[in-house]
């Protein structure tokens, strides 16, 4: 089965596991709930069903890739799927909660296309909706052994969350700092990203093979292939920030660098340039067009830095994957989805 074919299949059971986990709550707290059903997609502002787009998809939900993947490498590890559902949403909820603060800390106006919830709602409000997103995907989880979760695995499986949760907040931490920070190395922007995206798409994969019931070895090879992928992820992504088609990105090129956003060809250029450094430590104005500085750092080898990470990235992201021994049509979907994840540049 195709990963299209799994993922209509598996996308609306993740839906319904959300909102199971979210509840609706009394009506003097309908507002409280209809701030986060609208950050996932679900409604407008006013707390009416979102538009779909043509495949009845959310628009404005985001794709799901977390959860997905933990169903995926659940299934190919010989799990039933269905049994991972609670841990797929709470991993949904984590990340949307992760987004949510990461909002209100970056002063992003727009997510998806659409306000964001501090826009709308006030800062203080769009806080306490981040932090009940966190409660419930803690929450969540605690419905594994009702779903035939044996109790051992579940808690294991918990005390895996938590310690992404911890990671994602160590990541934020560490990207914050870099803001005010003139120089940042390649180093530690790795070690940064490891923390802030991959931590949790690693998580994704190694709680699937674990609530399967795969054994240590094989539920570690699934842990590094997530790291991997998600680094690599990062690194693509780092990449389309600069030089990518906003055609297909569906963003401006020339963002990344007016926000003197440190993405990874940047701070490569920082540790090979006291010239571009000092360049990049001026606030961007309106009328400074930021081709100059994409054209410095593809002189610099940047450019042909980070593709060469990511590539090394990828090769170790498969190598990993296929250590993990996946089988089944879960399996051939899991490649389908890295394939697309990691050639983005096409």
């Amino acid at each position: 089965m195709s990963l299209a074919k799994l993922t209509a299949h598996y996308l609306p059971a993740i839906e319904d596991e959300m909102r199971r986990a979210l509840g609706v709550g009394e009506p003097p707290l309908r507002d409280y709930y209809v701030m986060m059903e609208y950050h996932l997609g679900w409604t407008d502002e006013k707390g009416e069903p979102a538009p779909r787009g043509h495949t009845g998809q959310l628009s404005s939900g985001g794709k799901r890739i977390r959860p997905l993947l933990c169903l995926l490498t659940c299934a190919a590890s010989g799990g039933d799927w269905q049994c991972a559902l609670p841990m797929a949403a709470a991993l949904e909820l984590l990340h949307n909660f992760s987004l949510l603060h990461d909002d209100i800390q970056d002063n992003s106006p727009l997510r998806r296309g659409r306000p964001t919830v501090w826009k709308i709602w006030g800062i203080p409000q769009a806080i306490n909706a981040g932090d009940a997103m966190f409660t419930l995907a803690h929450l969540a989880p605690h419905q594994l052994t009702t779903r035939g979760v044996a109790p051992a695995i579940a808690l294991a499986a918990l005390a895996e969350f938590d310690r992404t949760c911890l990671a994602l907040t160590q990541g934020q931490y560490l990207d914050m700092g870099f803001e005010t920070r003139e120089r940042v190395t390649a180093a530690e922007y790795l070690a940064m990203i490891e923390r802030k995206t991959a931590a949790l798409i690693a998580a994704c994969a190694a709680l699937g093979a674990r609530l399967a019931g795969a054994d240590a070895g094989r539920v570690e090879h699934f842990r590094q292939f997530g790291r991997n992928l998600g680094l690599a992820f990062q690194v693509q992504d780092d990449l389309l920030g600069i030089w990518g088609d906003p055609a297909v990105t569906g963003k401006s090129a020339a963002s990344d660098l007016e926000k003197r956003k440190k993405s990874l060809p940047v701070v490569c250029g920082l540790e090979k340039s006291a010239g571009f450094a000092r360049a990049y430590a001026q606030p961007h104005t309106p009328d400074e067009p930021v081709t100059a500085l994409a054209h410095t750092l593809e002189q610099l080898g940047a450019r042909d830095d980070t593709q060469a990470t990511a590539r090394r990235l990828t090769a170790e992201a498969v190598e990993h994957f296929e250590a993990a021994q996946p089988a089944g049509e879960a399996a051939a979907a899991l490649r389908e989805l890295t394939d697309q994840l990691l050639n983005r540049m096409h």
